[in-house]
């Protein structure tokens, strides 16, 4: 997969959308709950079981990362299934800290 900058992808298996804010120039794998996203809104028959293993999920509001494939998705729904991309779970994004105003 090899989305556009302002694309939305959604999981199959649970809540989760994204919409990507950086992509590099390979086609990567990005999963959720362990079944690939969709570009849109997932359709009734494309609806998976989550894989059996779940993580933290996503969060509502916060970007997620991969700075060695040069991927950030921005979470707008949140939900159970964690993303990973080519096997990678992807971390959410460190603030930078603000200067000191001293």
């Amino acid at each position: 997969m090899k989305p556009r900058v302002g694309t939305t992808l959604s999981s199959t298996t649970d809540d989760t959308t994204v919409v990507v804010v950086r992509w590099g120039a390979a086609d990567l794998d990005l999963t959720c709950g362990g079944a690939p996203m969709v570009v849109g809104r997932p359709a009734p028959e494309d609806r998976r079981e989550p894989a059996a293993a779940a993580g933290e999920g996503t969060r509502l509001g916060k970007r997620y990362t991969d700075d060695g494939a040069g991927v950030e998705l921005l979470c707008t729904k949140a939900g159970t299934g964690d993303l990973v991309l080519d096997g990678v779970v992807l971390r959410t994004k460190d603030a930078k800290p603000l200067p000191a105003s001293d």
